[in-house]
């Protein structure tokens, strides 16, 4: 019974491991490039959202993935993330939905992991091995 507890927490820290380190790449990829921000601004404005919005990508990006990575409000962070693929997808990559790559994959199979795997987070949860398990 022990070794299934074991399993689920290790499972579920290689899950907020690869979601939210791998999202924060891009999070700081911003942070060190502000020109990307420049395109996230426009595609803000043109669908008539307030521009202050666009930077919420930070939190998105930056705030809830070393939430995530820490353990600490992981399935608060695990929301964030989700509404903030969300809205990427939304935004960037509407065009994409239906679309597969030359290789047979889904164009979105990235941001889909990303969303899928954020509330795969907001749903079990940190985990033991967490600075803050929930």
């Amino acid at each position: 019974m022990n070794q299934g507890t074991n399993s689920d927490a290790t499972g579920k820290l290689i899950l907020r491991l690869a979601i939210g380190g791998l999202m924060l790449f891009h999070g700081v990829a911003k942070m060190v490039n502000p020109d990307f921000m420049t395109g996230i601004v426009k595609l803000v404005t043109a669908a008539g959202l307030p521009t202050q919005l666009a930077y919420g990508v930070y939190i998105g990006e930056v705030i809830a993935p070393v939430m995530i990575l820490l353990g600490v409000l992981s399935r608060i962070g695990g929301l964030v993330v989700a509404i903030n693929m969300g809205f990427a997808i939304v935004l960037a990559h509407t065009a994409q939905l239906f679309l597969l790559t030359k290789t047979g994959g889904w164009a979105l199979e990235l941001q889909g992991l990303y969303l899928l795997g954020a509330l795969a987070i907001v749903f079990l949860g940190s985990g033991r091995f967490a600075v803050r398990p929930d």
